[in-house]
């Protein structure tokens, strides 16, 4: 690659252009005549070097391991790093002590209160950055009164504390301290006088409102910073004087000495999409998805004129608020491990890591994906790098491979060569759907995008992934391998800052926006020039880029358009909206969440030369060899691959697949039916010439390959109805809680795979499908939909709206598939706006009951219909044009759910997705039989605050493999509103049974066929009409549960309620659920003996809920309250062997009169203790007046607030498991 012209700046100099990996460091030089030159080297090797980054710089200049790397030489470095990454990820930063708002100091540690994996039942949350919390006395309202003034003299007391203690970082978090800066800055002086080293704020971290993700990305710069300081200073005391700058998340590089560690998290990876972007563009390709596949995992991401950014996402457990490039990452690399479990090959999450690697790096190193395309041929160790052995010296070593493939053939009964294919289809499979997340579940048509591959282990699946997706084009740069290193030298440099304004959008905004992006332009353009260090040749060349966050009014999630008159943000915010949601909220006024700015010194644009095409020849080959590949008819066979190493490549040549281009840094395979074809920029595009087989001769017979891969397949297509439904509802129950779930269901109304955030929706669709079925047999047609709620008819409770769809394909009268969505709508009627009310006593008071409503006739909306329905009955809707606009978000989920089943129908035929089906219920029963056998007879009576009580008994039948659950004995229907649906309880059985199995298995209804359960009819948990039911979701369903833990005596009981807190008059309402303490518990071998056992965890939702919090920022800014802390409640957990979670106090004042309701349970049963363990304490409900005096409040209660009343909720903890260790009392 020589470039056409030389920058007078480079006169004589070289800049080098560095991606610092976990595994491997990559070196771009680019000499002083513009020719580039690349080396790939270890990034930890220090018998070596200390430094991998100037080793590569010394190795291209020729230089000694002692000679300096000066400014006379080397013009400038830019350099992306995993530093700051890999220390988050190992949890190697700093120690950091966090100063926050009295009352606050749990606030990071709960969050928004939701576990991470659903059926876990030891939960497991990210572990904390900072290492010790101070509360400093001190708050300010969210307008901006002080109510209390920073009390300095115990600030200082406190961090001279800390200091003494050795710690050096601090990260400085105050509610409402993004607007109201005058108290963090006064920390941060004091901290500065007592000599902390490292000083964050939120106010200068993120100015933006939202404590908990504010204040974690205060913490990780305060943690990550001086990781990265030293960092630096080691690289720039070995090149003294040389300009030296870094990537940043957002993708512009920074001048080293301001690098900080909020922006480095995704360094390394930023400067591939640069790349990625601006090769693409170079060669003409507008729109591609990026797939960068490395060693342990593989990064996808779209582009298509502009950079897609991110201003909140999670990495590594921990929520950032700062710009970062929107990149998805899925756990499939080149060295993720590959296991066989009896029925399904599996893919990952694991990985062989660089040390000791892939079975054929010569460690001893396990099987993974990089084997598998050895072993099919697709890898040639005699043209990959020869790096391996004691002296690093010697191949891959492909006969250890072909022994493991064969020791799995004996097992599986197939082809050693089919079993490596099998797996390469899964992974290809994984790292497909990742590119649908951000493609088509965004409203994007990937089959118009071009499939950009880079990393090592790209090219080996690139054709393969590209087929999956229905992608024809493939574009792999000749610097593919270190296109990321290639990337930092593309890059812009850029300060980027922004401001939270959350105000209407109006013309009274305007003014004000005008103002603040002004104010924020000058300090981005100075901050730039800083940068420059007085660089006056390219001032001209800054440009400032305003950029303005807009949502709709009761929303969360914002869309960035560009700055503008008020027409033009609305139209610009109109047209990001349809596009990625389909349709727009009609009436919704438009809110301005933050306005954000970016200084920007272009990059250097790739100079590529373009070269004469050659007219077509024979390609020299080095050799033929055999590839194990799926031909034409797309059935695998071993065939003849010409193998070819790209220098001996010319522009013009064209190659059909199968074939193998060999390079210095990657390995490209052309797949049969594909060709690739070498441009006159030097670029390799692979194209599809020959039509893909439509018709996979799969069989119908269940083969462990198409099981894992029609898994993934199905619940793909679950997950993808609710993306859409997410994003285009209006309930923030549904937006913002996840209170919601989507499903697919066979033509007899199995559910077959379902994407569920609230478990108590679990077994219960399918009960819905089954009542449409049987009462609109033989009178259904193509495009009805179904809507119900009714609990005595599949339903849970009124506010959970099931909309299901039935899925008809060409040729057949009968539906094939049924699709179903549920969501949690704002309000359906009842005595109480929200329709939860607490002293409900039949069902008509809770709301309007809908029962098989034919919601759209042939494709016709029945609005007027469906309106006239939600008017009716006692207690009517409150606003029944946003419940019709749930529901049309929740059609339009059930569309997509039908377009992607037709898809998958005509890929692989009706018989083979049927029999899938099939397969996949098996497969998920045979994982609950397993269970099932090490399992005792139990029994279990868990009485319940309000005298009722629920009884359980398990009897096993281990011959048969079947559990029979029989709840005779519970109390018979109630008078209150705490009886549970038939439809719930199904749903708390299925959770138990499913968390049981230590395992990634879909949920479905396979898993419900080894048990019998008993609910005798007339009892709470199966009530005749009109038996109100509200609180038996909430509360009753957490109360089986717990009771069903019991009687298997596997865990120690979890909080036994959701404390339902409402709070509202005419002008707000606002409703939340309070975590307490999850139940301790016991590890089982396969015998079913105890082998160890593990804590509860503090203030989490458990079991049947897994809802959001509101922050509390936010909580403030919205309702007329003032959140006086939310704690964790030390000692509420049961003692034991093994502790129960802790509860938490969350205490609320009233600034307002108010109305407020308490649903709940636990505060007289607490949660049990097992096996000798002690039980949590219960509950506390109370409110507190201003005057000083206490109201103790029952386990329901409801109550007028006044102003400056505070109400306090306690909530239970968890038991303990196991006799406590005598010492303990002591």
């Amino acid at each position: 690659m020589t470039e056409s012209h030389i920058s007078p700046a480079g006169k004589n100099r070289w800049q080098f252009w560095i991606d610092r990996g976990g595994t491997f460091t990559d070196v771009v030089g680019k000499r002083p005549d513009g020719t580039l030159v690349t080396h790939k080297l270890l990034s930890e090797n220090p018998e070596q070097y200390r430094d991998a980054a100037v080793a590569g710089i010394r190795h291209l200049l020729g230089l000694k391991a002692s000679e300096p790397v000066t400014p006379e030489v080397v013009e400038c470095v830019k350099m992306g790093t995993t530093v700051a990454t890999n220390a988050l990820l190992e949890r190697k930063g700093e120690a950091t002590l966090l100063v926050t708002t009295q009352g606050f100091g749990d606030a990071l540690r709960i969050a928004y209160q939701n576990r991470p994996r659903l059926f876990d039942r030891q939960i497991v949350l990210p572990e904390l950055l900072y290492s010790a919390v101070v509360e400093a006395q001190e708050r300010v309202t969210v307008d901006g009164e002080v109510l209390q003034p920073l009390d300095e003299a115990h600030l200082r007391t406190q961090l001279m504390h800390w200091h003494t203690q050795g710690v050096r970082s601090v990260a400085v978090v105050f509610m409402h301290g993004w607007r109201h800066t005058a108290h963090e800055l006064v920390a941060a002086r004091l901290a500065r006088e007592v000599g902390f080293t490292q000083i964050s704020t939120s106010h200068q971290t993120s100015p933006m409102m939202k404590l908990v993700s504010r204040g974690d990305t205060t913490v990780v710069d305060a943690y990550l910073s001086p990781i990265l300081r030293r960092y630096v200073d080691q690289v720039a005391s070995e090149m003294p004087g040389v300009k030296l700058m870094f990537m940043q998340s957002s993708g512009g590089l920074t001048d080293a000495q301001v690098f900080a560690g909020k922006d480095a998290i995704l360094s390394g990876p930023a400067g591939g999409i640069v790349g990625m972007a601006r090769t693409a563009q170079l060669a003409g390709h507008d729109k591609v998805i990026g797939f960068d596949m490395g060693g342990t995992s593989t990064d996808v991401s779209h582009f298509a004129g502009q950079f897609e950014r991110e201003f909140e996402t999670q990495v590594a457990g921990v929520r950032m608020r700062a710009p970062m490039m929107s990149i998805h990452t899925v756990a499939a690399g080149g060295g993720s491990l590959l296991a066989y479990d009896g029925a399904r090959f599996r893919v990952g999450p694991q990985s062989a890591g660089a040390n000791p690697g892939p079975a054929s790096y010569r460690r001893g190193g396990p099987l993974a994906v990089t084997d598998a395309n050895v072993m099919v041929g697709k890898v040639q160790p005699k043209f990959f790098p020869s790096v391996f052995g004691p002296e690093a010296n010697q191949p891959l070593d492909a006969e250890v491979v072909r022994g493991h493939f064969e020791q799995l053939a004996m097992q599986t009964g197939r082809a050693a060569e089919d079993v490596a294919h099998g797996f390469i289809q899964i992974a290809v499979q994984q790292m497909a759907n990742a590119i649908k997340k951000i493609s088509v579940a965004r409203g994007y048509d990937v089959t118009r995008y071009t499939l950009q591959c880079f990393g090592g282990a790209g090219g080996q699946h690139a054709c393969l992934v590209a087929d999956a997706l229905g992608m024809s084009q493939v574009l792999v740069h000749p610097l593919a391998g270190v296109l990321s290193a290639y990337g930092m030298g593309l890059a812009d440099q850029n300060v980027m800052r922004e401001e939270s304004v959350e105000r209407r959008l109006d013309a009274a905004a305007m003014p004000l926006m005008a103002e603040r992006l002004q104010a924020l332009g000058t300090s981005t353009r100075l901050a730039l020039l800083a940068q420059m260090g007085g660089d006056a040749t390219h001032v001209d060349r800054i440009e400032l880029r305003q950029r303005v966050h807009l949502r709709y009014e009761g929303t969360d999630s914002a869309l960035v358009v560009p700055w503008g008159d008020l027409g033009q943000l609305v139209a610009g915010f109109e047209a990001a909206y349809r596009q990625r949601f389909a349709f727009l909220m009609q009436g919704k006024a438009l809110v301005v969440e933050a306005v954000s700015v970016e200084a920007v010194l272009p990059g250097d644009a790739p100079e590529e030369a373009a070269h004469t095409l050659h007219p077509k020849r024979e390609v020299p080959r080095r050799d033929m060899v055999r590839v194990y590949a799926a031909n034409a008819q797309g059935v695998a066979e071993w065939q003849d691959a010409a193998l070819v190493v790209r220098e001996d490549m010319r522009p013009g040549d064209v190659i059909d697949g199968p074939a193998i281009i060999a390079e210095k840094n990657a390995t490209t395979v052309v797949e049969p039916g594909w060709q690739a074809r070498l441009t006159a920029l030097d670029h390799l595009l692979l194209v599809r010439v020959q039509a893909r087989a439509v018709q996979h001769a799969a069989g119908t017979q269940a083969d462990p390959v198409l099981l894992e891969v029609f898994n993934n397949l199905f619940m793909n297509i679950a997950e993808q109805m609710g993306l859409q439904l997410q994003n285009t509802a209006y309930s923030v129950n549904i937006k913002e809680r996840l209170d919601f779930s989507c499903a697919l269901f066979s033509a007899e109304g199995h559910l077959i795979a379902n994407a569920p955030h609230m478990p108590v929706h679990l077994g219960s669709m399918g009960e819905s499908i089954q009542t449409v079925i049987h009462e609109n047999k033989g009178r259904m047609q193509p495009g009805d939909v179904f809507v119900l709620n009714d609990p005595y008819h599949g339903g849970t409770h009124l506010p959970d709206i099931t909309v299901i769809t039935p899925v008809y394909l060409d040729g057949h009268t009968d539906p094939v598939f049924y699709v179903g969505s549920r969501g949690h709508h704002a309000d359906v009627g009842g005595l109480t706006p929200g329709s939860m009310p607490p002293f409900s006593t039949r069902i008509e008071e809770e709301g309007v009951q809908i029962n098989n409503f034919k919601l759209v006739a042939a494709g016709h909306l029945r609005e007027a219909e469906m309106v006239a329905l939600l008017q009716s009955g006692e207690y009517p809707s409150r606003n029944p044009a946003q419940n019709m606009a749930d529901l049309k978000a929740q059609i339009a989920a059930n569309e997509k759910g039908v377009q992607e089943l037709r898809r998958m129908v005509d890929q692989f035929g009706l018989d083979v997705v049927q029999a899938y089906m099939r397969h996949v219920q098996d497969n998920a029963e045979e994982s609950v039989r397993r269970v099932i056998t090490r399992l005792k007879d139990g029994a279990f009576t868990l009485p319940l605050d309000n005298g009722a009580q629920i009884r359980v008994a398990v009897r096993v039948n281990a011959a048969e493999r079947t559990a029979e659950i029989d709840f005779t004995g519970t109390s018979a229907q109630l008078p209150n509103n705490f009886n549970a649906p038939r439809a719930v309880c199904m749903a708390a059985v299925l959770y138990v049974f499913r968390s049981l199995v230590d395992d990634d298995i879909p949920l479905n209804a396979g898993c419900l066929k080894p048990l019998k359960v008993i609910i005798p009819q007339g009892s709470m948990l199966n009530p005749n009409p009109p038996a109100s039911v509200v609180a038996g979701n909430v509360e009753t369903s957490t109360c089986i549960t717990n009771a069903l833990f019991g009687a298997l005596g596997v865990m120690a009981g979890s909080q036994p309620t959701m404390n339902n807190f409402t709070f509202g008059n005419a002008r707000v309402q606002y409703y939340e659920t309070i975590s307490g303490g999850s139940g301790a518990g016991g590890r089982y071998d396969a015998q079913g003996d105890l082998v160890g056992g593990f804590d509860g965890t503090s203030v989490v939702q458990t079991h049947m809920t897994n809802s959001r919090l509101t922050d509390p920022e936010v909580l403030e800014f919205r309702f007329p309250v003032r959140l006086e802390g939310y704690a964790i409640r030390q000692g509420s957990g049961g003692a034991g062997r093994w502790r129960g979670g802790d509860g938490g106090v969350r205490r609320v004042r009233f600034l307002e009169p108010m109305t407020a309701g308490i649903l709940s349970n636990g505060r007289i049963h607490p949660a049990f203790g097992m096996a000798g363990g002690h039980s949590g304490l219960p509950g506390i409900n109370r409110v507190v007046r201003s005057d000083g005096t206490v109201q103790e409040l029952a386990h329901i209660g409801q109550v007028e607030m006044q102003t400056g009343d505070v109400f306090e909720i306690h909530t239970p903890g968890g038991g303990g498991f196991g006799e406590p260790e005598p010492s303990a009392s002591a």
